[in-house]
């Protein structure tokens, strides 16, 4: 099992950036394809960013496409989430996880964003 870390997240104000990390401790997950998720106050949780295991094809939902950025270094066991534009509509708990609907780790405690208008 993996246990998953996220940081970075903090306070911003629209039109500003913050880059996310997570941590996998426990075991490699270098052979997997991992995502970043987030679960807004009050929604369901929900896509951000995908990559594959060697971090040469990625994927975004179309509300962060061209303004955010994944990205994974496997020798630290990390993946990324590069945020620019940010707006108040991206205010969230973030998660990493497998990017697989069948298979996923325990959930992280995630990393609060709050983007201001």
């Amino acid at each position: 099992q993996v246990q998953l870390v996220e940081s970075g997240g903090g306070w911003v104000q629209a039109g500003g950036s913050l880059r996310l990390s997570c941590l996998g401790l426990g075991r490699t997950f270098s052979n997997y394809a991992l995502g970043w998720f987030r679960q807004a106050t009050g929604k369901e949780r929900e896509f951000v960013a995908q990559s594959s295991w060697s971090g040469g094809s990625t994927n975004y939902s179309d509300s962060v496409k061209g303004r955010f950025t994944i990205s994974r270094d496997n020798a630290k066991n990390t993946v990324y989430l590069q945020m620019n534009k940010l707006k108040p509509e991206d205010t969230a708990v973030y998660y990493c996880n497998t990017a697989s609907v069948t298979y996923r780790f325990a959930w992280g405690q995630g990393t609060q964003v709050t983007v201001s208008s």
